[in-house]
């Protein structure tokens, strides 16, 4: 037996027990006739104390000789700490060693395994098997799972059942690119790994399975940023006999039951914003509502002078910062070069003071008058004491623009509370989006989405009117959930390739064994999916998803810890029916 009891187990009511403990030395203190040693495990730290009166002297030479992350068994006295920790859950004992084994002995640490590291995220990232020693990424991984376990305990009371679906499937031409896996077998073929399991979870509803659920690994070979990562984790579910009422219900269900038992918090709201409001009042989709700042559209009220920026514009949109006439001109003017960034691409920025009086100083004066000014400020809501923001330009970039200044502004106003949770729903998106360098639409969730009852029909004449019947949840400003009621008739799905550019012998090679089971009696089904990996980092009260996933890539998509990805030697290669041009 290597342990009797965990690192984080011993309290006072321990005292005079023998027990054995295993762990790493988180650090040591050799005081000549005394030396003590913090023992670390997955669950806490224990002093250990090995005295001169009390040790033999062999013991005490050994435990001098401990180095940071020795990996070490004991067996001592529980006995009374005298300076006590109040800080750690096992602060008052120690463990007063009468028998110490040297399990392996470990090199000195590229970084200090400690909450507050001296390790930069490329060292980190190379040694994760160390960096999950320490605390924050340890609790992280432990959070992840709990997350997990609620969820299976909500579906599985719901009368879901978890089914896997293949990894090795067909590639299509939807969506982000595929990671693509050559088939030795079949010369010149190649399987795709799932963006989702999208077509399966519909084929088990075709099946009967009435309701599935899946933790499920996803590949997109797509550029990375801090919220993305090539493999990822959804919480993947489908469900027949429904409408979209249905599933949001469900869902919200999910959703509560998750922030009450993680969080400690009941949330009774889940406001529904149409996709289009969602546009026009936060210029996203995925807007945080836990602060105001809504866009104003002032088109109505600052074209009508000689300002030529606004005139010439087609959207002039502006937002009310609460407490910004405390700005300096200083400040106001490193806003105006944020928005100008190429990552943003703002021309410039108009801001307009409301002073206490309830009098006004913008930056185009001479343009406007007080009667204006006062315009602007009930367009968008400011009152004395804010700081109006306008922006001006081509309509969708113009609100982007604007989106990305207000969530800036929000971090800097202490606005986005980690503790504070505010969902929402976005529904009627768009069914197609036009790509504006092709000229052609493409499905804006994927070809299995429903459009809204009775708006087939504009699929020939105003394409880019048709609503889906999809919705997203949205969380403090992140998309956690998506989803939609899908196509379930061949006649129909037929209809939806054939807008999104494909012929009847391509839909046949692509998704021909979807259709011929929609044949056979598919029920109406719809479904969701949640980002686990997002999902846990905002019930953390985070927004970056590294430190949630055990072994994440870098933005370069590699492990640099396994130095992955790496080439084949060509005798791989070569049974792969693989030629590399050099």
């Amino acid at each position: 037996m290597y342990r009797s009891h965990s690192c984080g187990e011993l309290r006072e009511s321990d005292i005079n027990k023998t027990v054995t403990l295993a762990g790493w030395v988180q650090k040591s203190r050799d005081k000549g006739f005394m030396v003590w040693v913090d023992l670390r495990d997955r669950y806490g730290v224990t002093q250990l104390i090995f005295d001169e009166e009390r040790t033999s002297t062999e013991i005490i030479e050994k435990a001098k000789s401990l180095g940071r992350e020795f990996v070490i068994q004991v067996t001592g006295e529980v006995i009374e700490r005298v300076s006590k920790n109040d800080k750690i859950p096992t602060g008052g004992i120690e463990v007063l060693v009468s028998e110490l084994t040297i399990l392996n002995e470990s090199k000195l640490p590229p970084f200090t395994i400690e909450n507050d590291t001296d390790g930069g995220e490329d060292i980190r990232m190379k040694y994760r098997y160390l960096d999950i020693r320490r605390n924050p990424v340890k609790d992280s991984l432990v959070f992840r799972h709990k997350v997990t376990m609620e969820v299976r305990k909500y579906l599985s009371e719901k009368s879901f059942i978890e089914i896997e679906t293949p990894y090795l499937i067909k590639s299509t031409p939807e969506g982000a690119r595929d990671f693509v896996v050559p088939s030795r077998m079949n010369e010149g073929q190649f399987y795709a790994l799932p963006q989702s399991p999208q077509t399966f979870k519909q084929l088990l509803m075709v099946g009967g399975m009435d309701k599935y659920f899946q933790i499920v690994k996803c590949f997109r070979d797509e550029d990375l940023r801090a919220d993305r990562q090539p493999e990822f984790t959804q919480i993947d579910c489908e469900m027949t006999f429904v409408e979209q009422e249905d599933i949001l219900n469900t869902f919200e269900g999910l959703t509560r039951h998750l922030l009450k038992e993680i969080n400690g918090v009941e949330v009774d709201k889940f406001p529904r914003m149409l996709y289009d409001d969602a546009m026009r009042l936060y210029g996203n989709d995925k807007p945080d509502i836990r602060f105001g700042m809504q866009f104003g559209e002032m088109n109505e009220v600052a074209k009508h002078k000689d300002f030529n920026v606004f005139n010439q514009a087609e959207l002039v949109v502006g937002i009310a910062v609460p407490g910004g006439n405390a700005y300096t001109r200083k400040q106001i003017d490193n806003l105006i070069k944020w928005v100008k960034r190429p990552q943003i691409g703002a021309l410039g920025m108009v801001y307009c003071r409301v002073n206490e009086d309830g009098s006004f100083k913008s930056s185009v004066d001479k343009f406007y008058d007080q009667d204006d000014l006062t315009k602007w400020a009930e367009v968008t809501g400011a009152k004395p004491g804010d700081l109006i923001c306008v922006l001006s330009g081509e309509t969708n970039k113009v609100r982007a623009q604007l989106s990305a200044l207000r969530m800036h502004l929000a971090e800097e106003l202490g606005l986005r509370k980690p503790d504070e949770f505010a969902p929402l729903w976005v529904v009627d998106f768009p069914l197609l989006e036009l790509d504006e360098e092709t000229g052609h639409y493409h499905a804006m969730h994927h070809p299995f989405t429903s459009p809204k009852p009775g708006q087939l029909e504009l699929l020939d004449s105003k394409p880019g009117e048709v609503k889906a019947n999809a919705y997203d949840l949205v969380l403090n400003g992140n998309e956690i959930g998506g989803g939609s009621i899908r196509i379930h008739d061949k006649e129909t799905q037929q209809i939806m390739l054939k807008h999104l550019g494909f012929s009847d012998e391509e839909a046949k090679a692509q998704f021909g064994f979807l259709m011929d089971a929609f044949e056979y009696g598919a029920p109406p089904h719809g479904g969701i999916a949640f980002g686990l990996d997002r999902l846990v980092a905002i019930l953390a009260g985070q927004e970056t998803i590294r430190d949630f996933i055990a072994f994440p890539k870098n933005n370069s998509g590699r492990d640099v810890m396994i130095d992955a990805p790496a080439p084949l030697d060509e005798e791989q290669l070569k049974e792969l029916n693989i030629k590399l041009d050099m």
